[in-house]
């Protein structure tokens, strides 16, 4: 199935990040000796910034530092959500977020065609990985939609290559009792699987493994980031200054840490750096007002500045403290019950989150 599946000709063009910072095109065909290699390499080759599709670019197009908003995720990851979802001869998938195609092309050679449904919010994704599928003899149904919204068909099995939060209604409302679907939720590593039950809900793990996508999007691109907020955040004191309970830590880098300030207040946005000194500075904003600035050696307690409603910083070392005490956090291998109207109730011990 992998082996008989040629990604390349699904990315002939892709984004990378350039040196300087933003990003630079790079054109497979124009380039035969480098397109193989990061094509086969296990990585995601990013498809689309911002509202530009590479496909629409030209050799030696650069583009400002904005957002991925498409990408040819990684083979290694498609294929263990694959395994997630547990597919069977005969069972029909709801491939969401069609990308490249790739996922649906793996798809199709494994179960044929007909059993096959991809969607995507891009109308031009849909019809160019149909193109590109078709060339390799491979015809899944291919649909431009909204996939957080009504969904046509019914199916044994859901798979989603980008993140949703809450989970759609109108998934568990497709899914056939008994069937199973695989998702991550957005800004969190939270990769669950779920089985629908006899009242129409399901219920599941997270995963232990951490994992993350690309939200997915209702429009052409993503809401704009606190980037200047952040920037604010250099100068401010703040209403509090004290000494943080642990030495700084790259949240974005620690999934499950992000995860669990996610959880205790959504849509937090982070940022790192290392300084010429060594010195550790990491920022937090919020859409409230609230922000955090922790800074210290490596090795050592921080300074922490805070302001606004909400003390971050300090939702952070109290993630951390639980962590240290119970040896892991307990989002890791968390119940899941999903609801009928997509919301989601997490549960580990006396541990319970609910997720709207």
């Amino acid at each position: 199935m992998i082996a008989a599946t040629p990604r390349h000709l699904l990315v002939p063009r892709w984004w990378e990040t350039a040196d300087r910072g933003g990003w630079e095109l790079r054109d497979g065909p124009q380039n035969p000796a480098g397109w193989l290699p990061a094509a086969y390499d296990d990585q995601t080759l990013v498809t689309r910034v911002g509202t530009r599709h590479a496909d629409h670019a030209t050799a030696g197009d650069t583009l400002d530092d904005v957002r991925p908003t498409s990408s040819a995720t990684h083979p290694g990851l498609v294929v263990d959500m694959l395994q997630a979802v547990d597919i069977y001869d005969g069972a029909d998938v709801l491939d969401v977020a069609t990308g490249s195609g790739y996922s649906a092309a793996l798809l199709a050679r494994s179960l044929g065609d007909a059993h096959v449904t991809s969607v995507d919010i891009d109308p031009y994704l849909v019809d160019v990985a149909a193109g590109r599928l078709e060339e390799q003899d491979l015809h899944p149904a291919m649909l431009a939609c909204d996939a957080t919204g009504p969904i046509p068909g019914s199916y044994d099995r859901i798979v989603s290559m980008v993140a949703v939060r809450p989970i759609p209604p109108s998934w568990l409302a497709v899914l056939r009792p008994g069937g199973r679907l695989v998702t991550v939720l957005s800004r969190t590593s939270l990769l669950i699987v779920a089985d629908k039950v006899e009242d129409g809900t399901a219920v599941g793990r997270v995963a232990w493994e951490p994992v993350t996508f690309m939200a997915a999007r209702t429009g052409d691109g993503y809401p704009p980031r606190l980037r200047q907020r952040l920037v604010e955040t250099w100068e401010l004191d703040g209403e509090s200054c004290g000494t943080g309970r642990y030495p700084v830590v790259d949240i974005g880098r620690a999934r499950h840490l992000a995860t669990m300030l996610e959880l205790t207040i959504p849509g937090v946005e982070t940022h790192f750096i290392v300084g010429r000194d060594g010195e550790h500075v990491a920022r937090l904003v919020h859409p409230d007002g609230s922000w955090a600035r922790a800074s210290g050696a490596p090795d050592a307690l921080p300074v922490v500045h805070q302001g606004g409603p909400h003390r971050l910083w300090d939702l952070v070392d109290d993630a951390r403290h639980r962590a240290a005490m119970d040896g892991t956090l307990p989002v890791r291998g968390a119940a899941v019950h999903i609801h009928t109207d997509g919301r989601i109730s997490l549960m580990n011990g006396t541990w319970h989150a609910e997720i709207r």
